[in-house]
Order: structure tokens, then C-alpha cells, then sequence
């Protein structure tokens, strides 16, 4: 059947040949990282923030995943390497004056600009669109373009003037290699943050047993009050209650109650069976009860 009416087939319809490799619009491509969340694949609103590996991510997408980890998520592996609000810095964007936004091309009478981004670069003025390479500032979150880091070099902030290092400067959407590099940077900066927290326990540890040491070794003043007075049938001699000079009384041979001492508390008083409290009447003693009970 077919092939009716003169048609002549050519060779393309009758041959199958190998199939073609989709290629990749590199437009959507830069629009897809420069212009969406990484994580939520919604357009980038403010506050925007970044990872160590040079991602962008909207706020409050990286807040809810933070706080449910358990939910699905299409890209879940884009952001397995954020463990908490300290894995990303909010950054400090230079909005472009000539974008309009959504709404600049409503009618589609006019051309419309798939390059033009949102943000520029304070210095050079170049927009952030995916066709130059932009890096941000671990220490303050300022973003620049790697021309104007190269032509302009400082260790200051051309934004706000905080220092920073060569080793603050994070590459934003880099290739696979630089993103490579920033995980090895990221899994070393996180081995050396690992040991100062031990530190910081240790010096906690050593700081509480020598408190704690110090309360055991020294004992109680009411145990030897009331050993004393206890082993003396409720009274204590007048050389282990001195004054405030440390000095004992003249009569050092004589003996008093602990209940004629006025710098004592009643509370203390009342511990000792020589206090009035411990005395009972006639009608609650019986005669089978042993001398000085303690129970009724």
C-alpha cells in the first residue's frame, strides 16, 4: 500500500538511521541556572542566597527544606550538602536599571531581550546573564564579576569594604570542574571546623571538674556542727565557733549550748535534739517509749 499517485520516496523516509543527540538549548540552559531556584525551580526573588558551591536558591525554599527534610523534593540532591542556615550566605545583589521585569513585553510588540538580567555588576556594570562569570564574597555576600576582581585588585570590598582573602571569592554556576574544586575547599573548611568544637569541649570539661572537685573536698559546716554537737549530747566547745578575727573566747575550758548562740539561725537550731521543738509533753510519752524517742 502507499507509493500511489507517483510519489517517489526518498531514501531518508525509507532508511532509519542512527537517531540525533538532543542537544541542549544553551538559552534555557543559562536561564534555567541564572534566573531560577535551584532547589524549588521557581524564578529568583529576594532574598536570594548561595551554598558553597556557588548555587542560587531562594530564601524561604531552603528555610522549608531545613525544617522538613523528610518531604519530596524533584531536586533534593542539589541542595544534600546544606546541613543548616550557616551553610548559605545571603547576597548582596546591585539591581539593573534597564530591567522591567514580566511585564515589559506584554503586548509582543516589541523585541524582547532573553539576556538581560536582573542584576549587575557594581563595578563594571556587566549583567548577570550566565555570559560572564560572576563570584560573590564569603565574608560580606557582595557579588562582582571576575573582570572586575581581575582589573581592579584589592583585599576590600568595592561594595562595602569589608577585607576578605582569595579564599572568600566563590564562584557562582561554575563548570564541573570549579564546582569540584569548591566541594573539596568545602569538605576541608568543614574537617578543620570539626576539631575546634572538641576543643571547646574539653576546656568546658576542665573548667567543670575542678568546681567540682573543690565542693567535695570541702565539707559541709552543719555535718560538723552536728557531729560536734551530736558526740557532745548537744553541745559544741566554745573554741570551734570563733568570731569573725578567728579568735576564741577567753575561757576556753568552759562549754555552752548551741541554743544560747545568737549568730546561729533557728533553722540551724532546730537540728538538734536540744531544741525546743524536740522536746515532747507527758501525754505524749508512754512508759514502753526508750529514753529520747524519735517517733510518736
Amino acid at each position: 500500500m502507499g507509493c500511489d499517485g507517483g510519489t517517489i520516496p526518498k531514501r531518508h523516509e525509507l532508511v532509519k538511521g542512527p537517531k540525533k543527540v538532543e542537544k541542549v538549548d544553551k538559552n534555557a540552559e543559562l536561564a534555567a541556572k541564572w534566573k531560577y531556584c535551584a532547589l524549588s525551580q521557581e524564578k529568583l526573588r529576594r532574598p536570594i542566597v548561595a551554598c558553597e558551591l556557588g548555587r542560587l536558591y531562594n530564601k524561604d525554599a531552603i528555610i522549608e527544606y531545613l525544617l522538613d527534610k523528610t518531604a519530596e523534593r524533584p531536586n533534593a540532591e542539589a541542595v544534600a550538602h546544606i546541613r543548616g542556615i550557616k551553610d548559605i550566605k545571603e547576597l548582596n545583589l546591585t539591581d539593573n536599571p534597564e530591567w522591567e521585569g514580566e511585564r515589559r513585553n506584554t503586548k509582543g510588540d516589541r523585541y524582547e531581550d532573553i539576556h538581560c538580567g536582573m542584576f549587575i555588576c557594581p563595578v563594571v556594570g556587566l549583567e548577570m546573564n550566565g555570559k560572564h562569570r560572576f563570584c560573590y564574597l564569603q565574608t560580606c555576600g557582595c557579588v562582582f564579576s571576575d573582570r572586575a576582581l581581575k582589573e581592579v585588585k584589592t583585599e576590600i570590598c568595592h561594595k562595602c569594604g569589608d577585607p576578605f582573602q582569595n579564599e572568600d571569592v566563590i564562584v557562582l554556576n561554575g563548570t564541573k570542574e570549579e564546582v569540584e574544586k569548591l566541594r573539596e575547599k568545602m569538605e576541608v573548611r568543614h574537617a578543620k571546623a570539626k576539631p575546634k568544637k572538641s576543643k571547646k569541649s574539653k576546656a568546658a570539661e576542665t573548667v567543670s571538674t575542678p568546681s567540682e572537685s573543690k565542693d567535695e573536698t570541702q565539707p559541709p559546716q552543719v555535718d560538723v556542727a552536728g557531729s560536734d554537737s551530736l558526740q557532745n549530747g548537744g553541745e559544741s566547745s566554745q573554741s570551734a565557733v570563733a568570731g569573725p578575727s578567728g579568735s576564741s573566747s577567753p575561757s576556753k575550758g568552759t562549754k555552752r549550748s548551741i541554743q544560747h548562740m545568737t549568730e546561729k539561725s533557728e533553722a540551724f537550731k532546730s537540728l538538734f535534739t536540744t531544741h525546743s521543738s524536740a522536746k515532747r509533753t507527758k501525754d505524749q510519752t508512754s512508759n514502753w517509749v526508750t529514753h529520747t524517742p524519735y517517733h510518736f
